[in-house]
């Protein structure tokens, strides 16, 4: 779709027309040589034998810039899957290794950081991509990071090319580039960006303000994208949480500490298909509603550190105006599915919005009364000071597991 509109705060790289995948990988393979590229996969045993797994890896196997490819196996002890998952990617040409992220080795590393004050957090996506990025930094080779999930259908290498490219690049030179696309097949997707985040953040500018960082939030098209591409120094000095809030939190880890004139996003494909969450609306410790409480408490979070005083009043006002702006989408929304033929039910997208509404409530209350919580891992730079030859250990180990 040509669409060249600059728009917020950040660099927008469009998808002007088809890629000339050869150009652009050839291009990839010359700034290698200065900036070495290392791919970041989380994956569970679930998404092992799956279809989505099988297309990332035939792509993977033909692209020919990458310096290496960094698995990390989580939510699971048992030690078939992870010989499972070594023999799955064992015919990756690229230089490659599994971690076993919650793995028997691996729970001792963690009760060492624990008794150094370091808590890392549960067994999830954050966890799991933060002890790649330690991997990675251990080895001082790769100087660009790129992350992408293991469930997404429609996988192209056209998509990595366009995920990296940006931050590859040493005459484009960004220092971090999230991913967006459409999330449409014969029907939209996205909900929780579409009907959550972004009303949310609207309904906070008209709350608060047109505060500098709710601007920078609303700049991103696809905030909830799970690809991104930064430089490694990012990996050092970022924190991460372990909870669902990973997206935001990065988001706004990365506004703290660059430029923005050296942040972007790039659109990566025509449509993105991947696994569907429920919306759980019964239970706010699953599915999209705990996705969506994890999210909301992530941005009054970072609110309070821009300096935001955030009060029960002022919350009771902005989930009134919330639930309104949300339900105003929603006629957007099914008058552009109209235009397009897609199908559509405004009933079933009224019932997500007062789930949400209830999640924003719970959300808040949690945040008033431990407004110090916080799900964030330490970045490396404190683990490495703490436990200077801990990037050494991890190194040896990991190795130790890929030759066993």
């Amino acid at each position: 779709m040509a669409d060249f509109h600059q728009s917020g705060v950040i660099t927008t790289f469009h998808r002007l027309k088809t890629t000339d995948l050869d150009r652009i990988e050839q291009e990839l393979i010359e700034f290698s040589r200065h900036r070495p590229i290392a791919l970041v996969l989380p994956i569970t045993p679930a998404e092992l034998g799956s279809p989505a797994i099988q297309g990332i890896m035939k792509n993977l196997k033909e692209i020919p810039y990458l310096n290496e490819i960094v698995v990390t196996l989580g939510r699971t002890a048992e030690k078939d899957h992870f010989l499972q998952a070594r023999e799955f990617f064992s015919s990756l040409p690229q230089r490659h290794r599994i971690i076993w992220a919650s793995g028997p080795s691996l729970a001792g590393r963690y009760r060492l950081l624990a008794e150094n004050d370091l808590q890392v957090g549960g067994d999830g996506k954050g966890r799991s991509a933060w002890i790649a990025y330690g991997y990675v930094l251990s080895r001082d080779e790769s100087k660009v990071i790129a992350l992408h999930d293991c469930d997404i259908v429609n996988h192209s290498r056209e998509l990595v090319a366009r995920l990296c490219y940006p931050v590859a690049s040493p005459t484009v030179d960004y220092a971090f580039c999230k991913g967006y696309y459409a999330r449409v097949t014969d029907r939209m997707h996205g909900r929780v960006t579409r009907l959550f985040v972004t009303p949310l953040i609207r309904s906070l500018e008209k709350v608060m303000g047109c505060l500098p960082f709710l601007v920078y939030l609303d700049s991103f098209r696809y905030p909830l994208a799970g690809e991104f591409s930064m430089l490694t120094e990012l990996a050092r000095i970022n924190r991460i949480p372990s909870d669902w809030g990973l997206e935001v939190e990065t988001l706004a880890e990365v506004y703290r500490n660059y430029s923005l004139r050296r942040i972007c996003q790039a659109e990566l494909c025509e449509t993105y298909e991947h696994k569907h969450q429920p919306l759980s609306a019964e239970d706010p410790a699953t599915g999209l509603m705990k996705m969506a409480i994890d999210i909301a408490k992530s941005i009054f979070r970072n609110l309070a550190i821009e300096g935001i005083t955030l009060s029960s009043s002022a919350l009771g006002t902005l989930l009134i105006n919330y639930q309104r702006t949300a339900k105003d989408s929603i006629k957007r929304y099914r008058d552009d599915a109209a235009i397009n033929g897609l199908i559509f039910d405004a009933h079933q997208e009224t019932i997500v919005v007062e789930a949400f509404t209830k999640a924003l409530q719970i959300a808040g209350k949690g945040f008033l009364e431990d407004p110090l919580y916080s799900p964030l891992i330490p970045n490396w730079n404190r683990v490495i000071s703490a436990i200077p030859d801990f990037l050494d250990r991890l190194r040896d180990q990991v190795e130790a597991e890929n030759a066993a």
